[in-house]
């Protein structure tokens, strides 16, 4: 399955690179097509679109985007959060999925967009200062909130799309958009005494499919199939 943000540049490549094909062929040499043909196969698996279906315990929260987990932070607070809240950061490699998911049954508060600098997503302060989206969530019970997810643009991302709109209510796993090219997702909720991160730096993750938090959740009542208690990997690609 293809990304629908990817149809326009997958289009425009193999435009170019057919008709660069071409002209190798006839110019030189037919084997010169071959890293071409690379290419473009590359520019399709960039815009793969997996179907996913994980199912998470009570309280569980899942990854909002596939990638390497770069950072687990406690901070004093943050932007909507008040009090303590912990900050995943999850850095997108060029051949990472790049389709961001809900990373909880929610509604969506509101979404503020920054402009910045296209610093290298590993970057240090990349979080603060690059170009980023910033989607507020209120969760559905038993999960404490606000929760907050953040797009951010890296050193050869230039372009974060978000189709969440304020009102919309979103389940676990949803696709609500795409950072192209390389960039960073970080995930951001309440910090309690029950709160436990089920990740750590170095440690892949996938969107919709690896539970990265555990909050709170007393008498948790979940919008998944009875039974399920850890995430199921069960389709993906």
């Amino acid at each position: 399955m293809i990304a629908r943000e990817g149809v326009k540049e997958i289009l425009a490549a193999t435009v170019l690179l057919a008709g660069a094909g071409g002209l190798l062929t006839w110019l030189v040499s037919p084997y010169l097509v071959l890293p071409l043909l690379v290419l473009w196969i590359w520019v399709l698996a960039f815009f793969r679109d997996p179907v996913r279906r994980g199912r998470f315990g009570p309280g569980e929260l899942c990854a909002p985007a596939d990638g390497t987990v770069t950072e687990v932070s406690e901070l004093r607070g943050y932007g909507p959060i008040p009090g303590p809240a912990v900050r995943i950061g999850i850095f997108l490699s060029l051949f990472n999925v790049h389709v961001n998911r809900f990373p909880c049954v929610g509604r969506v508060r509101g979404t503020t967009y920054k402009k910045g600098l296209f610093l290298d997503a590993r970057h240090p302060e990349s979080g603060a200062r690059n170009e980023s989206n910033t989607l507020v969530i209120d969760p559905d019970p038993p999960i404490p909130g606000p929760v907050v997810v953040r797009q951010v643009a890296g050193l050869v991302a230039r372009r974060i799309i978000c189709h969440a709109k304020t009102g919309d209510h979103f389940d676990v796993g949803d696709r609500f958009g795409m950072i192209k090219f390389g960039s960073r997702t970080e995930l951001i909720v309440p910090r309690d005494a029950d709160t436990e991160v089920l990740v750590k730096i170095g440690e892949k993750v996938r969107g919709g499919l690896t539970a990265l938090l555990r909050c709170s959740a007393p008498a948790a009542a979940r919008h998944v199939p009875d039974g399920a208690t850890r995430p199921a990997e069960a389709v993906s690609t």
